[in-house]
């Protein structure tokens, strides 16, 4: 089989020293296997992401050496497939309607519940259920969130599993149990109202149909690996290899966010640095 590994960052701000990390371990191992390295544009988020940002992209990963074969995907001009996608669970009955907003599922979730802490997911709170006795029939809505029904996702997947390769705690055959999926992810959120899809949904059809056999990609995502196994089993897609690596982190042991501009590659560059220092300073 043909390995085919890729690197999708969100046009929302510089690539700093974790981007770099990230691409150069996927590239390097699609380099090693004889395989293909594929860049993809994340820009579901149409508020924040910036063709200026985009651009910066392309210019950094070239100048730290990586190629990519073209055109290079952008899923703001995949929104038909998502819409496919989702219609496919919503007439399933796998989806329901959900007007709440942050601050409601906040006050719903801290509800006093025999003393315990609200429960964390993969997306923060893990969704307390308030809109999920809404009636989901008729046409599917577009106006509204749309949550995935774990409950029913489960009882239809049973026991699913991923082969993941890099995560040195969770090497090998890693369970996803549909008891611990509900009360531990929970129904979590597929089209935003405001983006017509979520992370969770384009990156698990994007990868499908980019034949991505090896995904790549931070620690800090091995979590919500388990939600993208279930909706790759409800839609009937591939499930590729995964390889969670560590987090390149600043000297407090905080992990790098796209805030961190003074680790920002285009600064490293300004400064007169060379491909290989960026290597060297994150470990390659």
């Amino acid at each position: 089989m043909h390995l085919v590994t890729r690197f999708a960052p969100s046009p929302t701000g510089p690539l700093h020293l974790g981007h770099a990390f990230s691409a150069l371990t996927a590239w390097e191992l699609a380099r090693a296997q004889g395989g293909t390295f594929l860049l993809r544009i994340e820009d579901i988020d149409r508020a924040r992401s910036r063709r200026e940002w985009e651009a910066a992209i392309y210019d950094d990963l070239a100048w730290l050496g990586l190629d990519w074969p073209g055109p290079v995907l952008r899923q703001s001009e995949r929104i038909p497939a998502y819409r496919a996608a989702l219609e496919i669970l919503w007439r399933r009955g796998l989806l329901y309607p959900c007007t709440c907003n942050r601050r409601d599922i906040r006050a719903a979730a801290s509800a006093p519940q025999e003393g315990d802490a609200p429960p964390m997911g993969p997306d923060g709170l893990v969704y307390p259920g308030t809109c999920k006795g809404r009636p989901a029939t008729g046409a599917m809505p577009h106006d509204v969130a749309l949550r995935l029904h774990m409950d029913r996702a489960m009882a239809e997947t049973g026991p699913l599993s991923f082969e993941e390769h890099t995560a040195a705690d969770h090497c090998g055959q890693v369970a996803v149990d549909p008891a611990a999926a509900v009360a531990e992810i929970g129904d979590v959120v597929l089209a935003r109202r405001d983006m017509a899809t979520s992370y969770h949904l384009s990156v698990v059809v994007d990868d499908a149909h980019q034949a991505i056999t090896d995904v790549v990609r931070g620690r800090d995502l091995f979590e919500a690996t388990a939600i993208h196994v279930v909706l790759q089993a409800l839609l009937g897609l591939p499930v590729p290899r995964y390889h969670h690596h560590r987090l390149i982190r600043d000297e407090a042991g905080k992990r790098l966010a796209k805030r961190d501009d003074a680790r920002a590659i285009a600064l490293y560059r300004a400064e007169g640095l060379r491909p290989g220092d960026v290597r060297a300073m994150v470990g390659l």
